[in-house]
């Protein structure tokens, strides 16, 4: 038995989140005191039944001096965003309007022939689906005006800038707009060779991640409720995440998995990257933990046409999640995938033998198969734009190949497809009968 005094933090039980614990000890440690000034990330779960006058009082006492600050609404999980201090956060842990306290982590990047060999170009071929009046948005590290997504026409729809506040469509690391040409590059420059899964769908670049393809869980979640509120100004029916962070909590708790949820319910399509920590088990990231979002893992396709030589690649996390959910939900390509290259983006200089032809580059991830999937459900909704998120997925996991040693099986585009155009809703299915 140990006679250690126990420090406030640990003592604090749900109402600290593991990672801010986490924070709180490196804090101290570092500071090898008890008290500090050093601010922290945090995000503020605020009571249900919270009335104004106790959320005043809480702003009131986060806002008191320069050293802390608490206030951006994060309303899709009824939070808030802010820097405290330790003795801050120790201050507020119980306060009335608290609920709990979250570490504000660092969310990532989860860093050819993927559409003809997922049935997407038999799908253009055969049912003339293109993806077309179907909006894509992709939250990310920003789309470059690459000409496979302007020519012949701009399909890059909107831009919103959570990190520089530019208004002009730009990536400066590059991984965003390899993922928007993974779903929707029509292969202007490359005479069709390197053309996306719906090369005629609009997109949306959110840039919530920088140059070094990094950014925080309340900057993603922003990026979420952006895309909510303007669902019907611009027909946005997918969300496309390929990035992520560890899932320390249940998906009841995790702010970025509630977020994503939120907008599932709010009737858009969320497609989410199970994360490259394979092949150990339970290593899913979140958001993809959720288990109402669509959760993609990656398979190499060994370089070739035929399916029957395909496996889960190595990097692709597994399941189950830390809630035991099976994940991924469907597996697409997403290892050695040539797609758009930003120019004189982070990638280009970091990976300079990647680039392939001037204008592209060759990448790997499940990032990669996230939009991949991203663009077969846009060929879907142009199909059958009535079909709801929960149909989707439904759709999607039953005409899946279970070509792969796992419980759900390969994307296979034009059975999805045809499927969504005969596909009634129950109510619809009654009326008819």
């Amino acid at each position: 038995m140990t006679d250690r005094k126990r420090v406030w933090f640990e003592n604090a039980e749900r109402k600290l989140d593991p990672g801010l614990v986490e924070q709180l000890r490196h804090s101290r440690k570092v500071t090898n005191q008890e008290s500090n000034n050093k601010e922290i990330p945090i995000i503020v779960y605020l009571k249900r039944n919270c009335d104004q006058g106790k959320k005043d009082d809480l702003l009131k006492v986060c806002n008191a001096d320069s050293n802390n600050k608490l206030g951006r609404e994060l309303r899709s999980i009824n939070a808030m965003q802010g820097h405290l201090t330790p003795d801050r956060i120790k201050e507020i842990k119980d306060h009335e309007a608290v609920d709990r306290i979250f570490y504000d982590r660092i969310v990532t990047s989860f860093m050819d022939i993927a559409s003809e060999q997922t049935g997407a170009v038999k799908v253009k071929e055969e049912l003339g689906l293109t993806g077309k009046g179907v909006t894509i948005a992709v939250i990310d590290t920003g789309i470059h005006p690459h000409e496979d997504l302007t020519n012949p026409e701009n399909r890059i729809i909107a831009f919103q800038d959570f990190i520089n506040g530019e208004s002009e469509a730009y990536d400066d690391n590059g991984h965003g707009t390899h993922c928007a040409g993974d779903a929707a590059g029509n292969g202007s420059l490359s005479n069709g060779k390197y053309v996306g899964t719906a090369p005629e769908a609009s997109l949306i670049g959110l840039k919530v991640l920088d140059e070094q393809g990094s950014g925080r869980l309340s900057t993603i979640i922003e990026g979420l409720e952006w895309c909510i509120d303007h669902k019907e100004e611009h027909n946005i029916r997918i969300i496309s995440l390929s990035l992520g962070a560890p899932a320390y909590e249940s998906f009841r708790d995790d702010p970025l998995s509630l977020a994503a949820q939120t907008a599932w319910h709010e009737g858009i399509v969320v497609c989410a990257a199970a994360g490259n920590s394979g092949p150990a088990a339970a290593t899913i990231s979140t958001p993809a933990i959720d288990p109402f979002i669509i959760t993609v893992g990656s398979t190499d396709d060994q370089n070739t046409l035929e399916r029957t030589d395909d496996v889960i690649a190595d990097y692709s996390s597994r399941g189950p999640t830390i809630d035991t959910f099976v994940k991924p939900d469907i597996y697409a390509p997403g290892t050695n995938i040539i797609s758009l290259l930003a120019p004189g983006s982070a990638l280009e200089s970091e990976l300079p033998e990647m680039v392939v032809d001037e204008s592209y580059i060759q990448l790997s991830g499940t990032s990669m198969a996230t939009p991949i999937c991203a663009g077969i459900i846009a060929l879907m909704l142009e199909a059958n734009p009535n079909l709801s998120p929960n149909d989707i997925k439904s759709i999607l996991k039953s005409t899946s190949h279970p070509t792969l040693d796992d419980v759900w099986g390969y994307i296979e585009a034009e059975s999805a497809a045809r499927m969504a155009q005969n596909y009634l809703a129950p109510a619809e299915a009654v009326q008819e009968s």
